[in-house]
């Protein structure tokens, strides 16, 4: 192993890095922390030349070599693995953009199998999940056991199809998706449940909501028995993979401007629909990698943790609804904040401080890939000297006192320092659900660039930006980042697209794709447990072989 080979440690402390490989089928590193790389590293002189004209695979294949050695997976191996990631894809440049403004664009990442941003990163996942493990049995003696990944995670919706359409039918992965009974949109439900490969399961947790999902799953993998006995894997965004996947599609967007605005790059703006921190933390690196942009902007809903520290310094889950109320009072509609999908190790917010808004996967209040930025802003902000292992433990240890006082007491007040450091390359908005409906409103009344139906965290996105366009110049490129196709989100378009205000749009047929409709006469297989021992129970007895309740009609495992 060369000395300056990409290798991977956690955030939370300790002097062990893993390889590219083990950081991935780990996902969650055993003292709770997330892997992060241990350097950003350089992209070559020639980037913005040498790039351009470059599909979308081959541009992943440019930038995930710089972060996955040879030794790890050789680079024509890399090739095969990402062509198939995104052979499923209906778009050819992958991750389009259409241009809804004279400087404005959105990104559409939804042309992916189930029509949602979180493709990108899980079909490329699940081909790692599949090389690997091929790899490593393909290895084995004879008569020797083989390796096989029991994937567990919790979905409010688009996580679980688009992990379900990553993984199913891959050979020694069993995925099991937990999601709350009865708190989806049948449209995601009926993505999930008709899949009918035999190493898949749709697991409703009856009397519960995402967070108590997402706590079991927690649980699951903090059970260090449980977790060894059936080699748990992550699908959530804390797994790395997701992460780096997601940086991709910052710079084929860059590529995809017109020449003029790709020469003015310090006037190109990304607003991001943020909940979990992942796709806005994709664009940070992708910046720290030299991708030449302004401040990355966090559009939020009601459920504003993330704008409340980019303008305090203080990151808190427990007085949620007073700072709301304060926010609420600047403006009926939005309230900027200056300076302003799924994830397992942070504490799950109560179901009471979490608003039920237009935007769902939005409906966040600790967003579990926040942890990752926090590292690096505990290293910018905890000085220079020392060596570089002396600096990293420092670091280490800040995040991890503040994590330990997040969990006990609801929140942290991280300081003018971290807050400051933060806003150099962040800042938030914050946006209400009438914004949200007036925006999808807006964008369906376009004319020259219209009409353009979009969903409601798009609109999130939307809103922001022009509450952050009278920020800036005039001249300044923005690109929003479109995470679903609209027919994802059918009660707030139809919401805010009404029939008696809008007699000429029909959601069926404007909006609702052939392939989407089709679901709705195919069988649904879904197992429902109750609580924790439900889902534990469920688990052990797919593992075993053994039947259970509702084992009637699947396929052998």
């Amino acid at each position: 192993m060369s000395e300056n080979e990409m290798r991977y440690f956690s955030t939370r402390g300790g002097s062990e890095t893993l390889t590219f490989e083990e950081a991935v089928l780990t996902g969650l590193a055993p003292n709770g922390g997330l892997y992060i790389p241990t350097h950003i590293p350089n992209l070559p002189s020639d980037w913005q030349t040498s790039w351009a004209g470059l599909t979308f695979p081959q541009l992943s294949h440019a930038i995930l070599s710089l972060f996955i050695p040879t030794s790890v997976i050789p680079s024509t191996d890399l090739s095969s693995i990402i062509d198939t990631a995104y052979s499923s894809f209906r778009h050819e440049k992958t991750t389009p953009l259409r241009q809804t403004g004279e400087h404005e664009y959105v990104m559409e990442l939804w042309h992916g199998p189930t029509w949602a941003f979180k493709d990108v990163a899980l079909q490329f996942l699940g081909e790692l999940f599949r090389y690997f493990l091929e790899r490593r049995n393909g290895q084995k003696k004879e008569g020797e056991k083989k390796e096989e990944l029991t994937v567990v995670g919790a979905t409010s919706g688009d996580t679980g199809s688009a992990a379900i359409y990553g993984l199913r039918s891959k050979p020694s992965i069993t995925i099991f998706i937990l999601y709350p009974d009865g708190r989806i949109s049948p449209i995601q439900e009926a993505q999930m449940a008709t899949v009918p490969d035999a190493n898949v399961y749709c697991v409703a947790v009856q009397d519960s909501d995402f967070d108590t999902c997402q706590s079991i799953v927690k649980t699951l993998f903090s059970d260090a028995e449980f977790n060894a006995a059936h080699r748990l894997g992550a699908i959530n965004s804390i797994n790395w993979a997701r992460i780096l996947a997601q940086i991709v599609y910052y710079f084929s967007a860059y590529f995809q401007l017109p020449e003029k605005a790709r020469k003015n790059g310090a006037k190109l703006q990304f607003v991001v629909p943020t909940g979990n921190f992942g796709d806005i933390l994709a664009g940070w690196y992708a910046k720290k990698l030299g991708l030449p942009m302004g401040e990355l902007v966090v559009a939020t809903n009601e459920n504003d943790i993330l704008a409340r520290f980019f303008n305090t310094g203080r990151y808190e889950s427990d007085d949620a609804g007073a700072a709301k109320e304060e926010v609420a009072s600047q403006a009926p509609e939005t309230a900027a904040v200056n300076g302003s999908s799924d994830g397992q190790q942070a504490t799950p917010a109560s179901s009471s401080a979490v608003k039920a808004t237009h935007s769902p996967a939005m409906d966040i209040l600790l967003s579990s890939n926040f942890e990752r930025l926090l590292y690096y802003l505990a290293l910018e902000t905890g000085g220079e000297q020392g060596s570089e292992v002396e600096r990293r433990t420092r670091a280490q240890e800040a995040l991890n006192g503040w994590m330990v006082a997040l969990k006990k007491n609801g929140k942290v007040d991280l300081g003018e320092d971290v807050r400051k450091a933060a806003v150099a390359d962040f800042w938030a908005e914050r946006v209400s659900d009438n914004q949200t409906l007036e925006e999808i409103r807006k964008y369906y009344k376009l004319e020259k660039y219209g009409p353009y139906v979009v969903d409601p965290h798009t609109a999130v996105g939307l809103a922001a930006q022009e509450r952050s366009a009278k920020k800036v110049s005039p001249d300044t490129t923005w690109i929003t980042l479109s995470t679903a196709h609209p027919a994802k989100f059918s009660s707030a378009v139809e919401l805010a697209l009404s029939a008696s205000d809008y007699p000429s749009f029909d959601f069926r047929r404007d909006v609702l794709p052939e392939e989407l409709k089709k679901l709705e006469n195919l069988e649904k297989r879904v197992h429902k447990v109750k609580g924790e021992q439900g889902v534990r129970d469920l688990i052990e007895k797919v593992k075993k072989g053994e039947k259970y309740e509702g084992d009637e009609g699947r396929g052998s495992l």
